[in-house]
């Protein structure tokens, strides 16, 4: 396990250089210079040169890289061209928002997927199992700007029991006011993961109610909770924990719509406004840590997946 560890940790920073070289080369393929962020209408040439000096862009581009991974390795993201600030003060504020708002929406999606995945699989001749397993169906069908906006209509301006959007000044400073903030976002969110999770919960289900082991398991006079328990969790827990690291990395992608939805000041809206004010640091600040998250995300799943699945652990031992 140790040596899975070290060669998963080296493919992680491999990763995170190969990405971190990528975003480089393909926003520098993007028509204009960083530096007319910093300039107006009808900029002289000495106003140009003064601006691409201060960004950086008038340095070869081998220099630029090695500056930029320079900065990534200090934890130095730059300084934004329009507010003046450094990019990684600001990106924490942002994830002051996206952080909770991922991880709650996660939270809820997971509490509601995992049971009725499993009920829709374990009941799948009822009546009931296949309505569950269409529900799903249409949750994935549904885009979720549209639900964020349905929910808006009728929680916020028909029944006035939740905020319409935004987020309080003080950040958590009122933890009752930031969470009603969120809740319309959380359930937006929710809706739209669990739907896909059902799926994968349901289909891990009838993998494991399929196999010998359990049936053996029964034969043997265990109960259908006991033989599910001791027998099929571990085996079925694998797939599902490859599935969840994959919509937590989407979902706090996708944040981006939903913060837009709801006015909400996250990373999604930082990247908006990058990309707006042609702020290049804002820009490759917020894609640097957004793909950090997804790696991060990707190779704890892929390490959760190995401790909890015993048949992956034999095969790791082999190798």
């Amino acid at each position: 396990m140790a040596r899975y560890l070290l060669r998963r940790t080296a493919f992680l920073l491999g990763s995170l250089l190969l990405a971190a070289s990528l975003l480089f080369v393909l926003l520098r393929l993007l028509p204009g210079d960083p530096a007319n962020a910093l300039l107006s209408i009808g900029a002289t040439p000495e106003q140009i040169a003064a601006a691409r000096r201060q960004t950086g862009s008038d340095l070869p581009l081998p220099e630029q890289f090695a500056a930029w991974l320079g900065g990534l390795a200090r934890l130095d993201l730059g300084t934004s061209y329009v507010s003046k600030l450094p990019v990684g003060g600001e990106i924490a504020a942002r994830l002051v928002v996206t952080v909770p708002l991922t991880l709650l929406a996660f939270a809820l999606a997971v509490v509601v997927a995992v049971p009725v995945g499993f009920l829709a699989a374990h009941r799948a001749q009822r009546w009931y199992g296949p309505l569950l397993s269409g529900f799903a169906q249409l949750g994935i069908a549904v885009p979720v700007f549209w639900i964020g906006m349905l929910l808006v209509t009728v929680f916020a301006l028909r029944l006035r029991l939740l905020p319409a959007g935004g987020f309080p000044r003080e950040d958590w400073a009122e933890p009752g006011r930031a969470l009603a903030a969120l809740v319309l976002p959380v359930v937006t969110i929710a809706l739209v993961m669990s739907a896909s999770l059902i799926r994968y919960v349901r289909s891990a289900t009838l993998d494991v109610l399929g196999s010998d082991h359990l049936r053996t398991a029964r034969a043997l006079g265990e109960s259908f909770a006991g033989a599910m328990w001791r027998h099929g969790l571990r085996n079925a827990a694998g797939p599902v924990i490859a599935v969840l690291g994959i919509e937590l990395a989407t979902t706090f992608l996708g944040a981006v719509v939903v913060e837009s939805v709801f006015a909400l000041p996250g990373l999604g809206t930082l990247l908006i406004e990058g990309i707006s004010e042609h702020d290049y640091p804002v820009i490759q600040g917020v894609l640097a840590v957004s793909t950090f998250v997804v790696l991060v995300i990707g190779f704890a799943a892929d390490v959760a997946q190995r401790l909890v699945d015993p048949r992956l652990r034999t095969r790791l031992g082999r190798s």
